[in-house]
């Protein structure tokens, strides 16, 4: 790498840090009201206007280069941080390391198919969702049947759910909180 380039990057990466900061756009602001203030003392003249749009235009037109610099540096960073976690990763496939160098066709190829796996995954989520819906449903238990002291005619002695009288098999048949069945995700292979 030579001088010029790393001088660069050190300026860059400054630059950066410097106007990401408060400070930075607070100075910004103090330059547009000295130039907003000083408008009458020129008389609104075209040289007025000139000074901040020639100015403005230069600090945009540097700024998208340190800009682009900083994005390319930080998706960079990202990319082989997440080439890393593939590539330790033991189930992971090792295919999708480089997909940031690949062509828009195959990128596309790769959505499609994760799109699939993501679509598979939800029925079958949905599928337990609706399983377990229908268990905890069918083993609800029907309150006149077990003497619901509210219905008619029940007296205080009847059996409630959950009281000492209740059957042990009204006792099972009882909903209890249920754990979520665990989704069984396809695999690549699917």
């Amino acid at each position: 790498m030579n001088a010029l380039h790393r001088a660069f990057e050190r300026g860059a990466k400054a630059a950066a840090r410097f106007t990401g900061q408060p400070l930075c756009f607070g100075l910004a602001v103090g330059v547009v009201l000295v130039w907003v203030i000083s408008g009458p003392l020129f008389g609104f003249s075209d040289t007025w206007q000139l000074v901040i749009n020639t100015g403005t235009t230069i600090v945009t037109f540097l700024m998208v280069f340190l800009i682009q610099n900083s994005q390319n540096r930080d998706s960079t960073a990202v990319q082989i941080k997440l080439d890393e976690l593939i590539r330790a990763t033991e189930s992971a496939e090792n295919s999708l390391l480089d997909l940031e160098e690949l062509d828009e066709v195959t990128l596309e190829e790769f959505r499609a198919r994760y799109e699939l796996l993501a679509c598979k995954a939800r029925e079958l989520l949905e599928d337990a969702k609706r399983a377990q819906d229908a268990d905890s449903n069918d083993d609800r238990p029907d309150p006149t049947a077990l003497g619901d002291p509210r219905s008619a005619g029940a007296g205080e002695d009847a059996p409630r759910p959950g009281a000492a009288g209740e059957s042990r098999a009204a006792a099972d048949r009882r909903p209890t909180a249920p754990d979520r069945p665990r989704p069984v995700w396809p695999t690549s292979e699917d």
